[in-house]
């Protein structure tokens, strides 16, 4: 494998080729999909290497007196050779990534292969392709949190321990001397713990990104523009904690410290800058003068950081791995924003030409991500890349039904009645002869009541298992929010029950397992999700002039969701997953009706600061079908357009409004649909009913519902990853 390694004596930089690390007991062996420079830390290291033997020296004064006193007690030569041999050796960078585990160690339980995970330590969480790391120096990713966000982990953790330090409170005042990496992290977690910021750095551009992402107001430290903003804001009493995220040899930043802050304010050291304090200053105003060391509570502690030994939480709130836990649930739930702060991305390969362009200034950065590109093997599948694992479907016994009595309607039960229920399914059912609305169960009295009023359901309750137990049901829908989909959905299969999900059918392959779980205990494998959009009366009708293939097909499919309002649950995605996971199948379901087979590879791209994606999806027969799903296109344009070509043939679908087939010099066009976008929830709800009154089979077979759900899960795994996902089937 490869590692960027430095030689400190000669300055050297190189990408080496060294073992790869075995995976000891007490630790997991990760597979880095991002790695992050410290713009501060780590370029001071790499400046320190070449400088001359006396720059060293001046530069590292704890070092020289450890020379001193090994002079004193080994003499001269012997001090020479063991200094000269540790200068002349490579020496490892790098302490922030983010990568998938690949081998877990033994007397590790929280974590399994295939998990992305966020590692620390400058031992540990190198530049390098694979790295062993301790138990209590990783943390497992959020879903939903991008694997080049979660690299973040660790610089976060310093930023955090520095804002517990401080113990600001709700309503106070900071100023954050220094706007680079910390920096900036250290304005955003003040501002959204409900603090005040001001910054100081003398980088213009760094100031307006802090104010972007937050600050009230930032300027210059030689300017009076700091300072008029901390008297307005304190009405002239000083701040409350000054942070100092700055580097360098300047005094600046403690003496700005003590002009600005309050009487008995609180100064946080978390960089390495200078520390002369001017006495009368501090002593007059009796600042506290605190120091935050690196990611909190057990760092330097070996038995803490290599033998796993956690500290009582009762004793301890906030250790090293809780901080990295900590940030990863803020960037997950958009607390924190790191995207803005990723001035660079890099390939892995390039990381020495990258850190001389950073060196001689002639790449200005933030934040520089190295990207880690997947190895590929023979058949063209990337070596180290997470596999998913289509389950296999097992049906157990199948339980006898009782026959149904000629002219008896389909009694329909609704858990859950909001918006989409609302709209799209109940009115079609409502107004469907043979079918009665039985019993409507939501959460509060109230919306059952409104949805029995409106709907004319026979009942109305907040009782799931009443209903599941009533034995004149037939069937059960599933319109809530998507974090229970699979869990009502196990229990109604359980019940005897047929079921109609909406999508997604599972956010996680382990919920997927419960559910495919509850169809072999049960024998009941009556089940549908709404992907509607098969049965859209004018995609069908374009299917069939289409016709049959003989090669391999190219499908385009754009998705111009456009964004969501704020209050949205659907942003909720430590909770709910994310938007692709939530309504993507629906577009995969469709490509794949298209194409007659599901995917056997996914392979995701995530755009820089948003929820663009970009979805290729391969299949059997060598057909490629690419889901471009953006939120940030214009309001005005299509939701949906689709392109199918094969075989000399093209298919177009403008919007579920209008298709056309071309056909060498013959084109076929659908007329306009003449009021609203048919997508197929009608023929799709008429389809599972008959199946439920005639026991038939379902609409559509359980095994490409799982295929589908399964890919769409491993859209998350491919981006975590940085490579194409091979969808293997379970035996």
């Amino acid at each position: 494998m490869k590692q960027v390694v430095q030689n400190y004596k000669s300055g050297e930089l190189a990408l080496l080729d060294v073992p790869v690390p075995g995976c000891k007991p007490g630790g997991v062996l990760v597979r880095t999909a991002y790695s992050l420079i410290s713009t501060g830390t780590e370029l001071m290291k790499v400046s320190e290497a070449g400088m001359s033997m006396l720059g060293k020296a001046r530069s590292r004064p704890d070092q020289v007196a450890k020379v001193v006193q090994s002079v004193a007690a080994n003499g001269v030569p012997a001090t020479y050779r063991k200094v000269m041999g540790k200068l002349d050796s490579y020496t490892p960078l790098g302490y922030s990534l983010c990568g998938v585990v690949e081998q877990v160690g033994a007397g590790v339980d929280d974590v399994k292969v295939g998990d992305l995970v966020a590692c620390a330590g400058n031992e540990h969480a190198l530049h390098a392709e694979l790295n062993w790391v301790p138990k209590n120096l990783y943390a497992r990713v959020p879903d939903g949190l991008a694997a080049r966000d979660a690299a973040f982990g660790t610089v976060g953790s310093i930023a955090l321990q520095g804002v517990r330090q401080g113990e600001s409170r709700l309503g106070e005042v900071a100023l954050v001397i220094g706007l680079g990496l910390i920096g900036q992290l250290v304005v955003q977690l003040l501002t959204a713990s409900g603090v005040r910021v001001v910054g100081a750095d003398p980088d213009p551009a760094r100031c307006e990104l802090a104010e972007r992402l937050g600050a009230a107001a930032c300027g210059d430290p030689a300017s009076p523009a700091v300072e008029s903003a901390v008297a307005e804001l304190t009405d002239g009493h000083g701040v409350d904690q000054v942070y100092l995220a700055a580097g360098g040899g300047s005094n600046q930043p403690v003496e700005l410290a003590a002009r600005l802050c309050r009487d008995r304010g609180r100064v946080v050291d978390i960089g390495k800058c200078r520390l002369d304090l001017p006495w009368n200053a501090y002593y007059e105003k009796e600042l506290d003068v605190r120091f935050s060391r690196s990611y909190g509570p057990g760092r330097y502690d070996p038995e803490y950081e290599l033998e796993g030994r956690d500290y009582p939480i009762g004793y301890v709130r906030w250790t090293e791995r809780r901080n990295l836990a900590c940030f990863l649930g803020l960037v997950a739930r958009g607390r924190v924003d790191v995207e803005p702060l990723i001035s660079h991305t890099a390939a892995f390969d390039d990381a020495v030409e990258t850190y001389r362009r950073l060196g001689d200034g002639e790449l200005k950065a933030v934040a520089v991500l190295f990207r880690y590109p997947g190895r590929t093997d023979e058949a063209g599948v990337p070596a180290g890349a997470p596999t998913v694992t289509v389950p296999s479907v097992r049906r157990g016994a199948k339980p006898s039904s009782p026959v149904r009595a000629a002219g008896t309607p389909v009694r329909l039960a609704f858990v859950g009645a909001g918006n989409y229920a609302s709209s799209m399914l109940l009115p079609h059912l409502a107004q469907r002869d043979g079918v009665e609305l039985s019993t409507v169960v939501t959460t509060t009295a109230l919306s059952a009541a409104n949805a029995q009023r409106k709907f004319g359901f026979a009942g109305a309750t907040t009782d799931l298992d009443a209903v599941l137990g009533d034995d004149s049901v037939d069937a059960v829908f599933v319109v809530t929010r998507h974090s229970s989909h699979a869990e009502l959905t196990r229990k109604a299969l359980l019940a005897g029950k047929a079921v109609f999900v909406e999508k997604p059918l599972a956010l996680t392959g382990e919920e997927l397992a419960g559910v495919l779980a509850a169809v072999e205990e049960s024998g009941n494998d009556r089940l549908q999700v709404g992907f509607n959009r098969r049965f859209a009366p004018l995609l069908r009708q374009a299917g069939q002039r289409f016709g049959p293939r003989t090669g391999p097909a190219s499908l385009r499919y754009l998705v111009n969701a456009g964004r969501l309002d704020q209050g949205s649950w659907y942003l909720r995605q430590d909770t709910e997953g994310s938007r692709f996971a939530g309504e993507g199948g629906h577009f995969i379901d469709t490509a794949s009706r298209l194409l007659g087979a599901d995917p056997v590879s996914v392979y995701a791209v995530a755009t820089s600061g948003n929820d663009d994606l970009q979805v290729v999806l391969g299949y059997p027969d060598g057909s490629t079908a690419t889901i471009s799903y953006v939120t940030t296109g214009a309001a005005g344009f299509p939701k949906e357009t689709l392109d199918l070509v094969a075989d000399g043939k093209v298919l177009q679908l403008d919007d579920f409004v209008r298709t056309s087939v071309y056909d060498g010099r013959k084109r076929w066009a659908s007329s306009r649909l003449p009021k609203a976008r048919d997508k197929g929830q009608s023929a799709e709800l008429a389809a599972f009913v008959r199946a439920v009154r005639t026991g038939g089979p379902m609409p559509v077979p359980l095994e490409s519902l799982v295929a589908t759900t399964a890919a769409t899960l491993a859209v998350r795994a491919s981006l975590a990853g940085g490579a194409p996902v091979t969808l293997t089937e379970a035996r």
